[in-house]
């Protein structure tokens, strides 16, 4: 399957998903009062930087390799084998887990919402929603796991589908929350967070079953395989998870920063995910196996090439994503968000947050399109060390910028820091002869750069002709920005195809060529 239809499979579900948060965000922004909206936030983070660290990030690094070799050298077989070996023993610490947590967490909770202890309400709130948030991690690790056996025989769809389910939980719950059938905000999209954790682990198992590669739950045991890839594990944990250690740190300073900072620092970051969630995951997720069997067969050069355009798919639709983000982060915010609990001051704070976190929107991109070239031969030790120094800058920065900018400079160190990440990790590779930007690549990129700076300067000027709809009422809001929107995808693909930068050619040949 060609890396760009595969990518084209991810991103299209991906993207129903996120425009399904987008809705959640809004209702959740209308419905929530901003001081319960910070503890829930704080609350769904906790189990979610589990997930994205342990389950997703960590997890997948070491085991879709290890899967693929054992589908590629020793028949399917022995990889559900392999399979059914870590769901036990998954199983059975994931539970142990989830108590421990939750047994734990009005201790826990002074090391996630530190700023929150003046406030003991919120304080005990966000315990409280944490402890009902907390077991969607033990779906979701299981989830993951299936999700990898998929993606490692090019199923892509069941798994991309996933994340529409607990957005469709929050929207119900929302719903009746608008409808007074649910008492408790902050309580009932919590309840949704749990069930949808619930739905998608039986969502992915029906679809393992269908392809012929459920696994079963045997007595947990500590085999030579499991034990490599928790020894793999351990240095991933940090190492393809950087970005969501930022995340919980950011989140951890914010809230000694006004009311409200968490919230804005939320809601921008939900449209920074947007495009990152539809690319960058799409990019990650169907790069790792296409790499590990290319080089599990000894062909390095073609896996070289699959990074090469990998980063080049990344680039195409990221760099004008981030120029677009900068010029119309207010209009969006306001248009989205404004309205409800989610008041007219809190719309310039957000937007600010949007235009310096998607500086970084590219880099964060790239290094989903890089850490496979470590990943796929079974290194999770390197990045893990460049992650190291990444969150140290990452805190030192933070640290440095927030006496000035408030959650800006939160936001700005993380965007600054990704490209300190994504340019160590493509230094390393090429320091190890496993990476090289090829000669398209090098064509490729000024062009990119030059036609998404002239859409930009396009789509400031159409906003600036167009700011008194922008500015007025919401059912003249919305055909305005959908104008400046759809006029900026338009001028950039045709002076992408003008420049060169992406041809249809291209297109045509990335579908219709496998890259494996």
């Amino acid at each position: 399957m060609a890396l760009l239809r595969s990518v084209a499979t991810i991103g299209g579900f991906t993207m129903t998903s996120r425009v399904l948060g987008l809705v959640r965000d809004v209702l959740i922004s209308n419905v929530v009062d901003k001081s319960v909206t910070d503890a829930f936030f704080v609350a769904f983070t906790f189990p979610n930087l589990f997930r994205r660290l342990f389950a997703e990030g960590a997890f997948n690094a070491a085991f879709v390799p290890q899967f693929a070799r054992r589908l590629t050298a020793e028949g399917r077989a022995a990889a559900l084998r392999f399979g059914n070996e870590v769901a036990g023993v998954m199983t059975a610490w994931l539970l142990l887990m989830t108590a421990l947590v939750i047994a734990a967490m009005p201790w826990l909770a002074y090391g996630v919402a530190p700023g929150f202890a003046d406030e003991p309400e919120k304080f005990a709130l966000t315990i409280e929603l944490t402890r009902l948030t907390f077991p969607y991690l033990m779906f979701m690790a299981l989830t993951a796991m299936l999700a990898g056996m998929l993606n490692s025989i090019d199923r892509f769809a069941a798994a991309a589908a996933a994340p529409i389910l607990l957005n469709l939980m929050f929207i119900g719950a929302l719903i009746m929350l608008m409808a007074g059938l649910l008492p408790l905000p902050g309580h009932a999209l919590a309840w949704a967070v749990a069930l949808a954790g619930a739905l998608q682990f039986a969502w992915l198992a029906a679809a393992c079953a269908r392809h012929g590669i459920m696994v079963r739950l045997p007595w947990p045991r500590l085999t030579r395989g499991v034990r490599r890839l928790f020894r793999l594990m351990l240095p991933a944990v940090l190492g393809a998870g950087a970005m969501q250690i930022n995340m919980l740190i950011n989140q951890w300073l914010a809230t000694f920063l006004p009311e409200g900072s968490v919230s804005y620092l939320y809601y921008a970051d939900r449209l920074n995910q947007l495009p990152l969630g539809v690319v960058g995951v799409s990019v990650a997720v169907a790069l790792l196996p296409m790499m590990a069997r290319q080089i599990r067969s000894g062909d390095d050069a073609a896996a070289i090439h699959s990074q090469n355009r990998a980063i080049e798919i990344a680039l195409v639709l990221t760099v004008p994503a981030a120029v677009a983000l900068v010029v119309l982060a207010e209009p969006l915010i306001s248009i989205i968000f404004e309205r409800g609990r989610f008041t007219p001051d809190m719309t310039p704070k957000t937007a600010a947050a949007v235009a310096a976190f998607v500086i970084g929107l590219p880099a964060y991109v790239m290094t989903r399109a890089l850490t496979p070239g470590f990943f796929a031969r079974e290194d999770t030790v390197t990045p893990f060390r460049v992650s190291v120094v990444v969150v140290v800058a990452s805190i030192a920065l933070a640290l440095a910028l927030m006496p000035f900018l408030l959650h800006v400079g939160i936001a700005l160190a993380t965007a600054l820091t990704a490209w300190l990440n994504a340019g160590l990790l493509a230094f390393i590779l090429y320091r190890r002869r496993l990476f090289a930007v090829d000669r398209r690549l090098r064509r490729k990129v000024p062009r990119i750069l030059l036609s998404a700076g002239l859409m930009g300067a396009a789509v400031w000027g159409v906003a600036g002709w167009l700011e008194a709809p922008l500015a007025g009422p919401f059912w003249l809001q919305v055909p305005a920005l959908a104008a400046i929107v759809a006029l900026g995808v338009a001028v950039y693909f045709v002076l992408a195809h003008l420049t060169g930068a992406a041809t249809l050619g291209d297109l045509k040949s990335s579908l219709r060529k496998p890259s494996a």
